[in-house]
């Protein structure tokens, strides 16, 4: 079949790789704009965009599919297209352009976790499993009728930007078999069933950490806003990243000091933060103005820690 391929993060470009490496034929890529990165603000393409020149594909850039994007798709007279977190919504006369429509990768086991921020909303309630899936297009935000779902399991140590990379790969094998699907013409979608939830974008003030909270319910949380928008905690008025942490005490066999929640404490060379119940290990951390380090080390370079207290 003849192909249009959207998307924009990195976790759409496994997607793009295993469909040029398919029987099918790209015939362009939709993506959205270069944007400014970093702090010298460089225009910086999409990793799908650079990923679509290094393969020799035609790029379309646009924030929007507008009537002239949506002319310039029915003119490709593709057979289907492919849409994994391209990050804009596709209107009636653009979904019908392709002759199959559109099919859609999304980071969730449907109707669960709808919407932009899949992944990190069921990392941040300590899910355990979720799922790989495919659906149909339609104008309702993620609400088509799903072809497959790939059962996924998710480490409990993991960062939810980590669960995404893994996803995006198995992923990419969960399209390319309901493309093949759709040109053989055996794939069947099945109306989505149960009561749908939402997982709508996060923002920074997602990223606070209440130490208030159980030991489980701040690690899930700090795993789910890692990498974005970032967990963060303030030692004063100095702002920390924080951004790694294990439940699992390691390094001593003695038992872990009693802690209140947000204190902080040096136990068998680990750095323990307290919670509502048992300390958190902190491994990794960000203080503002410099770069990611050992948790432990930034811990000793503060002197006395009684009285310090992460909020």
């Amino acid at each position: 079949m003849r192909l249009v391929v959207a998307g924009s993060p990195a976790a759409a470009v496994p997607t793009l790789r295993r469909l040029v490496a398919s029987e099918h034929e790209i015939a362009a890529v939709l993506t959205r704009p270069a944007t400014p990165q970093g702090r010298k603000r460089v225009l910086t393409p999409t990793p799908v965009a650079q990923a679509a020149a290094e393969l020799g594909l035609p790029v379309i850039e646009t924030a929007r599919v507008d009537d002239a994007v949506t002319a310039r798709i029915a003119a490709l007279d593709v057979d289907l297209g492919v849409i994994v977190a391209y990050g804009a919504l596709l209107r009636r006369p653009a979904l019908d352009a392709p002759r199959h429509g559109w099919i859609n990768l999304h980071f969730s086991d449907l109707p669960a976790y709808r919407g932009a921020a899949p992944v990190q909303r069921a990392v941040m309630v300590g899910d355990a499993r979720t799922a790989a899936t495919v659906f149909q297009l339609v104008e309702a935000l993620d609400a088509g009728p799903v072809f497959t779902a790939h059962p996924f399991d998710i480490d409990s140590e993991a960062t939810a930007g980590e669960v995404l990379a893994a996803m995006a790969e198995v992923g990419a094998d969960v399209v390319a078999d309901v493309v093949d699907g759709i040109a053989a013409g055996t794939a069947v979608a099945t109306a989505q069933s149960g009561e749908p939830t939402l997982a709508p974008k996060l923002t920074i003030d997602d990223g606070r950490i209440d130490f208030a909270a159980p030991a489980a319910v701040v690690h899930a949380h700090l795993r789910g806003v890692t990498p974005e928008p970032g967990a963060y905690a303030h030692l004063g008025e100095t702002r920390v990243k924080l951004l790694r942490s294990t439940l699992e005490p390691g390094g001593t066999g003695d038992p872990a000091p009693s802690l209140a929640p947000g204190a902080l404490a040096l136990h068998g060379g680990r750095l323990l933060v307290g919670t509502a119940d048992s300390p958190l290990v902190l491994l990794e951390v960000q203080p503002a103005g410099k770069k990611a380090m050992d948790a432990a080390a930034w811990a000793r370079g503060l002197g006395e820690l009684d009285g310090k207290v992460l909020a």
